[in-house]
């Protein structure tokens, strides 16, 4: 049993016949803070994180079968039509390009539209550069050192005298190093291959305070005057919503938004040649809109940064040779850098860095924009919006697991092929001066955007940030209109979807047609949540935002996913469960989802892309028995993403644990070189409250790194109860085994996951 100290182990996980041998192992009840929030109101804890689509074997099993994962579901059957290619000729996203690649090519060219550029370059190396990085430390600091590491590289970079490299320090606890003070904020030189205090003491303000910011621009300004002025911001980032940076000292002041950035540039009342974020997902158009009065150029990355960061010796070297290297160049630089250190020390994470010019965006964009969005809106009016949420599905989605709900932009317009979204795709394309990513990534072009899905408690907060930061109110009113039918989709089909009847038995269930009318003006209206989670009065406001509520019910009824017809049935001696191509087409996503019972309740060990189609199109309920096992012990494992790219597969998944005692997310990546999988680091997982900013990778776990599996647990009446530890701690060796092992086949219950057009999300029976 789970509770009362009575301990789950791997004795009774483990089947026998397995992969491995049993070993011992115990369950600790895990009710410290580290669980609070960490799965409310009992929903799955990688909702919309499932299946995109590829079939082939488990992906921990052993090896990957690359023939069934490239030939994916395509024209094998009905349901693999809609599955594979939903949105017409783009695949769901991940495997592929749609519209020609952009990566690894410097664009020189200037739109005659494109504004003067507020910098002017002397020339001839007779400018003078001021690059200045304010380095909000933060926990990346204080666990693992990233700041100082970043700093050795800067000390190591050659810097002539026309380059003023000013550092500010602050926002750590502590600092792995014996220069930088924890207890005040600081201003540093680099210089000589050191670094010199210039200000002992600034005090100890918060760093996501716009003010603090202003403050060092004003400072550099002052003291060090020159032609072309650089701005790096260093931290977290959390995309169009939450902004920047989270200042470990002080936990309570949140991130600095958009329209505080917009502030801190305000009042510094200076422009910058370009302004960089060594930071995650702020590739984002909200924010490149934000800053064209600031600056001619955005360097950001639309996905999460690996922890190592931008690379900075080489760039400042070659910028110091020349300090009248033009700003795509300089750009050109810190990308190849950053990327080239990536695919060397932290192999298998996401990596996409892109330089834009922001004076050609600021006049090219904002009527193809506003176009695009207003197509949006005519779509949704028109009862379109399977075709607007099949695109969206299927685009390119960024910090999956965090469920930021940025999508690269480019790609969500080619996947809606109008003339209005293919304009903007190229309008964004040629703004886009250089972009490079991994391999572990597809379809990532250089410019992300905000687009509700995955959550909708933040669209309220998305379209207060608009305002302030004067993005097109068509965009919003499109966003809030997607958002309206969606949330009223899930009402429709019961609110907030839980495992239940997949435990009992029973499958899952939905609302009366009949019902649907009276139940939606009543939820449309704000008179009730619908039973979703996370949503309420304060952050509602979107809903029946310039759709009538007669035709929200009039497309619900014609467009329900029908949970009654999830049922197994035995053809020719085979299970299978059969669904009509008019429902298939109501699928987005599809994945194995994996229960144990302990004898008092459920774990809930993960979901993973494993399913299989007969020649007519109907689904197999298979489960060989087994699931994912790091050192022979399993795991809970939550399948992200995979990635196609020619004869290349990427797979990445996430196993929750307590690293070092505190939340993280270990990545899990299966690719051509490593077909039984490798560890390739791990996220900080904040689910305290402590900052909606999304963290930086931790790239190398080390050697005596302390390990424990976090599972959730349901009572037998599917109710999510809590998180606990699960097994033995592990102390990382750096060679740690990903198996599969064989579970206990008669505690262990397996079903699949179906994902609807309205990420609303249905279990099947228990597979016999």
């Amino acid at each position: 049993m789970l509770l009362g100290g009575g301990g789950f182990g791997l004795n009774s996980l483990l089947g026998g016949g397995g992969d491995t041998e049993p070993s011992s192992g115990y369950t600790q009840d895990y009710t410290q803070n580290y669980s609070q929030n960490y799965n409310q109101s009992g929903q799955n804890d990688n909702q919309g994180n499932q299946s995109y689509h590829q079939s082939g074997q488990s992906s921990g099993q052993s090896g990957i079968d690359i023939s069934s994962i490239l030939g994916g579901l395509g024209g094998q059957s009905s349901a693999s039509s809609f599955l594979g290619s939903s949105v017409g000729s783009v695949s769901n996203g991940w495997s592929g390009s749609s519209g020609g690649s952009n990566a690894s090519k410097l664009n020189t060219a200037v739109d005659p539209a494109a504004r003067a550029k507020y910098t002017k370059l002397l020339g001839g190396g007779k400018d003078t550069v001021t690059i200045m990085v304010y380095m909000c430390g933060s926990d990346l600091e204080s666990k693992s050192g990233m700041g100082t590491s970043d700093l050795v590289e800067m000390t190591k970079a050659t810097l002539s005298d026309n380059v003023n490299l000013i550092v500010y320090t602050g926002g750590a606890t502590r600092w792995k190093n014996d220069v930088v003070s924890s207890s005040v904020n600081q201003i540093y030189k680099i210089e000589n291959g050191k670094l010199r205090r210039l200000v002992q003491d600034a005090g100890a303000p918060t760093m996501t305070d716009p003010a603090t910011l202003t403050s060092f621009i004003d400072y550099c300004t002052k003291n060090f005057p020159a032609s072309r002025n650089e701005l790096i911001l260093w931290d977290h980032g959390g995309g169009s919503i939450s902004g920047y940076g989270y200042d470990e000292k002080s936990r309570g002041s949140g991130s600095m938004g958009l329209s505080g950035i917009s502030k801190a540039l305000k009042n510094a009342g200076i422009t910058f040649d370009f302004i960089g974020f060594d930071a995650c997902l702020m590739g984002s158009l909200e924010n490149a809109l934000m800053l064209t009065p600031y600056a001619d150029y955005l360097i950001a990355s639309e996905e999460t940064e690996p922890g190592i960061g931008w690379y900075y010796t080489n760039w400042l070297t070659e910028l110091s040779k020349n300090t009248s290297m033009s700003t795509p160049e300089v750009g050109k630089l810190i990308v190849d850098g950053f990327v080239s250190e990536c695919n060397q020390k932290c192999p298998g994470q996401k990596t996409t860095l892109s330089v834009v010019d922001l004076a050609e965006l600021e006049k090219t964009v904002p009527d193809k924009f506003s176009a695009f969005a207003n197509g949006l809106s005519g779509l949704l009016e028109s009862k379109e919006y399977k075709t607007v949420s099949d695109a969206r599905a299927g685009a390119r989605e960024f910090a999956v697991s965090s469920k930021v709900d940025q999508v690269d932009l480019v790609h969500l317009a080619y996947n809606l092929n109008t003339p209005e979204s293919k304009a903007l795709a190229q309008t964004l394309l040629s703004a886009v001066k250089y972009n490079r990513t991994s391999s572990s990534i597809t379809n990532a072009y250089g410019i992300s955007i905000y687009f509700p899905y995955q959550k909708m408690n933040r669209v309220q907060s998305a379209a207060n940030a608009y305002n302030a930061i004067g993005i097109d109110s068509a965009y919003t009113r499109c966003i809030q209109q997607f958002a309206s039918v969606e949330a009223s989709g899930q009402a429709a089909s019961g609110g907030t979807a839980s495992p239940f009847g997949a435990l009992s038995g029973s499958g899952s269930s939905g609302i009366s047609a009949d019902f649907l009318s009276s139940m939606l003006g009543s939820f449309l209206g704000g008179g009730t949540s619908g039973g979703i989670s996370g949503l309420g009065g304060a952050n509602s406001g979107f809903l029946g935002k310039g759709l009538p509520a007669e035709d929200i019910s009039e497309f619900l009824k014609a467009n329900r996913f029908d949970p009654s017809a999830l049922v197994w049935q035995s053809v020719n001696g085979e299970t299978v469960m059969e669904l009509s191509e008019e429902q298939w087409s109501l699928v987005h996503d599809l994945a194995l989802n994996v229960f144990y019972d302990d004898g008092e309740g459920y774990i809930d060990l993960g979901l993973d892309n494993v399913f299989k189609f007969t020649e007519s199109g109907a689904l197999i309920g298979t489960y060989d028995g087994t699931w994912l096992a790091i050192n022979s012990q399993p795991v809970p494992y939550y399948y992200i993403d995979s990635v196609v790219d020619g004869e290349h597969v990427t797979i990445t998944g996430r196993v929750p644990v307590l690293l070092n005692d505190a939340r993280a997310d270990l990545i899990i990546v299966f690719d051509n070189d490593h077909p039984y999988g490798y560890i390739a680091g791990a996220r900080s997982d904040y689910r305290d409250g402590e900052t909606e900013t999304v963290a930086k990778s931790i790239d190398e776990l080390e050697i005596g790194d302390r390990i424990d599996f976090i599972c959730d647990y349901y009572t037998y009446d599917g109710t999510y109860e809590n998180s606990y530890l699960m097994g033995d701690t592990l102390i990382y060796g750096g060679q740690e085994e990903i198996s599969n092992v064989t579970i206990n086949a008669s505690s262990a219950i397996a079903t699949y996951l179906f994902t609807d057009i309205y990420n609303q999300t249905y279990w099947t029976p228990e597979i016999p």
